[in-house]
């Protein structure tokens, strides 16, 4: 896998996210993820995972660059890969644990929102929540359920408003994430959680998780017709006169950096 790096531990595996300069999402990432959360599911010698990015750098989110450039059809299997991905890791039966090591927003606060537990660093430039309006962009409905689900409605709805990014203490005061940390003391502490988890037998953590989260459940449970039908509806708003502006914008920005 070119964009992510999996160590395997006596009995856990690391998913070390590696792609590129800040680990932006983009299509060959979310191939990758799928993959490395079927074979890990199916893999009976792990017995749970992190997913990790850098030292400072989880994920700076949706790699917006190549999404403009790319059309609809990198869109429509972008959006698919991104949705299949949510219901993989939110069915993930196995201890799930977010080593949130640096920067996380918008697409990346998605990531580390569908494991079971996140630890987050702590860092003037490590920030986690939706952004989107910022840009004029729509946040597909899928991805602000799942925020919803974390914040609660009333909260979410306010947070994207003010495009609110919340570092690690208050994203712990918020409820989207558990615990922050020094940079150097997110892994370790991930690890050590993950211990603890994995020390429920596995069909007891399996069928608790499923209890206990059926809400997210219900919101990853789509058909094929209702995912294409979402992804159609969200490439739509994108592609409005005033969302594209935005776009070109913030890519023009980028490149005079």
């Amino acid at each position: 896998m070119e964009t992510l790096q999996i160590h395997k531990k006596k009995n856990h595996a690391i998913i070390e996210i590696d792609n590129g300069k800040v680990n932006a999402i983009n299509l060959p990432l979310l191939q990758d993820l799928n993959q490395a959360f079927a074979q890990l599911q199916a893999d009976d010698t792990v017995k749970g995972v992190i997913l990790a990015g850098r030292p400072n750098c989880f994920s700076a989110g949706l790699d917006i660059v190549s999404l403009a450039m790319g059309g609809v059809e990198l869109a429509v299997p972008f959006w698919r890969a991104y949705f299949q991905l949510c219901q993989k890791m939110i069915r993930f039966s196995k201890p799930l644990v977010a080593a949130i090591t640096g920067y996380a927003p918008a697409g990346a606060t998605i990531l580390a929102l569908m494991t079971d537990y996140k630890i987050m660093a702590r860092g003037q430039k490590h920030v986690f929540g939706m952004h989107e309006f910022k840009m004029n962009l729509q946040i597909p409905e899928l991805l602000c359920r799942i925020y919803a689900y974390y914040s609660g409605e009333k909260n979410a709805w306010l947070a994207v408003q003010q495009a609110k990014l919340f570092h690690a203490d208050d994203a712990v005061e918020a409820g989207l994430v558990n615990e922050a940390a020094e940079v150097e003391e997110v892994l370790p502490k991930a690890e050590a959680y993950l211990q603890k988890l994995m020390y429920v037998t596995p069909r007891v953590y399996a069928d608790s998780k499923r209890y206990l989260t059926h809400q997210l459940w219900q919101i990853v449970d789509l058909s094929e017709a209702r995912m294409e039908e979402m992804i159609e509806e969200h490439i739509e708003a994108s592609n409005t006169p005033e969302a594209q502006m935005m776009v070109k914008m913030f890519v023009e920005q980028l490149k005079n950096k």
